[in-house]
């Protein structure tokens, strides 16, 4: 049983989620349009030219989830889900799961999006198992900090290492599917890395260093 790890934004899906998630929190009401709509297009611009500070980041993304109740930031996220991330699956992605299913490798998602934003998606992928930025949660309400190191750049690494330890498995045979230069780092880990639907600067990295190019996009 080999490990089949896939990142989530813009790879198995055809966005990003935290930035729909933010667009999502400005159609509730429940953060100011101007201000938020703006630090959130500055942030994702950032991450694609791989300039993202993902402490800054992750402090906004998680400051929003600080100002309600956590069961009621969950309702309002299954919401999110119907409205924002279904018109985003991938039936190409989909059967690409699914034959790594098949052939009975462990799947994996890891992220460097909150896991409060994510783990419904990777639930409706069929996909078990998550490694993402955790929002630290306190008597029922998230602090707005996050508890541990993110998945983010080499932090995708020292998660799935951390999570590997826990484990019967190793890379041995390990695939990963990413769209990003900022995945790098764990795409040069494993054995088989999978450059999918690639930004130009993993396009590049690809293309010199012969890794497979694909497209899921239907």
């Amino acid at each position: 049983m080999a490990l089949a790890i896939f990142d989530l934004d813009e790879t198995l899906i055809a966005g990003d989620s935290d930035h729909a998630w933010g667009e999502f929190m400005i159609q509730q009401g429940l953060v100011d349009p101007v201000s938020h709509r703006r630090k959130n297009d500055a942030f994702y611009a950032q991450y694609k030219r791989g300039e993202l500070d993902v402490d800054a980041y992750l402090r906004f993304a998680c400051k929003a989830l600080t100002e309600h109740s956590a069961d009621y930031m969950e309702g309002l996220r299954a919401a999110f889900v119907e409205q924002m991330i279904k018109p985003l699956m991938l039936n190409q992605a989909m059967a690409l799961i699914d034959r790594h299913r098949q052939q009975g490798d462990k799947l994996l998602v890891i992220t460097a999006t909150l896991e409060f934003v994510t783990q419904p998606i990777v639930a409706l992928l069929g996909i078990d198992d998550l490694i993402a930025p955790i929002p630290e949660r306190i008597n029922g309400r998230y602090t707005g900090a996050i508890a541990g190191i993110p998945s983010f750049g080499s932090g995708k690494v020292t998660r799935l290492q951390s999570w590997l330890k826990g484990t019967t498995y190793d890379l041995q045979g390990s695939h990963f599917y990413s769209d990003s230069a900022n995945d790098v780092p764990l795409l040069e880990l494993v054995d088989y890395p999978v450059a999918v639907d690639p930004d130009p600067r993993l396009r590049a990295i690809a293309e010199a260093r012969q890794w497979p190019v694909i497209s899921l996009r239907d």
